[in-house]
């Protein structure tokens, strides 16, 4: 008889240089790809943190990707010693795209002058690299949309990471042929329903799954894990849920998130050796 084999996904979204990771990234990996992640993209989202997310991608090339970038929170942190790393981590092969930059007012840890200056800078650096987007925004859509409207036309793709915004925000994105990336945020039933009908307006071609662990453990898993860190292998709930939402069966959501990832990142297709078993 044969056994199920797990689905093929991609993660995204996953900072894995997060000092939660740091006792056991091995494990962690290995996990993940039991429960079939395939592949993963590891988050840059400082200096160091950028520096780390490419260590771990040189692990396992095929397997490993990063991006580079500096989160809104550090804005401040931006100056011309930060802007010079990124641009050389930018040519490394294994760096994928820019990012996580954007803005974010919904805590505004850095003043918003500072965030705009530092995302403006970033998708210049983007753009001279020759590589997609890895975007966050929270609370800031028209700011983040005007600036994004500058340099679309410039950027060969670019992903809104961990949407949780409105109909109208997902439509001005999609309207710039941009992707979207869904989080465990979904999966939250205490402030992630609104997205539950529009999972389903994304097309197929423009929607990706991450589970931006360590943060938003899927609130859905049963039973729940005993920590909270959030785990790559934790995808799989991510894409039942939205294979849910948008009326599909989740090896077909699987099937079209796992292609858009790895044209987007421009990630290896893998030889996948399965032995049947009686």
């Amino acid at each position: 008889m044969k056994h199920p084999h797990p689905p093929d996904l991609v993660d995204i979204g996953a900072n894995l240089g997060h000092e939660s990771f740091a006792h056991d990234l091995e494990q962690v990996l290995q996990g993940a790809h039991a429960a079939g992640v395939a592949q993963l993209v590891v988050t840059g989202a400082s200096g160091q943190g950028s520096l780390d997310a490419l260590a771990i991608a040189r692990r396992d090339p095929q397997r490993l990707a990063a991006t580079a970038g500096l989160h809104p929170h550090h804005a401040t942190d931006f100056d011309a010693e930060l802007e010079s790393l990124l641009a050389e981590l930018l040519k490394a092969p294994e760096v994928r795209a820019g990012g996580e930059c954007g803005l974010d007012y919904f805590r505004d840890l850095s003043p918003r002058a500072a965030q705009l200056h530092a995302f403006e800078r970033q998708l210049m650096l983007t753009v001279a690299a020759g590589k997609p987007a890895f975007l966050h925004q929270r609370e800031a859509h028209a700011d983040f949309l005007a600036v994004l409207k500058d340099f679309r036309d410039r950027l060969p793709g670019v992903v809104v990471h961990c949407f949780t915004d409105t109909r109208e925000a997902l439509f001005d994105y999609l309207d710039l042929d941009c992707h979207i990336g869904i989080t465990g945020w979904i999966c939250d039933e205490r402030r992630g329903t609104g997205l539950l009908p529009l999972v389903r307006e994304i097309p197929r071609g423009r929607l990706m799954i991450e589970s931006d662990a360590p943060y938003l453990l899927p609130r859905s898993l049963k039973p729940r894990p005993k920590t909270h860190r959030n785990e790559p292998r934790w995808l799989p709930e991510i894409l039942r849920v939205v294979a849910e939402a948008r009326g599909e069966s989740p090896a077909e959501t699987a099937a079209h998130t796992t292609a858009t990832a790895r044209a987007f990142f421009s990630l290896p297709e893998l030889v996948h050796r399965h032995e049947s078993q009686s």
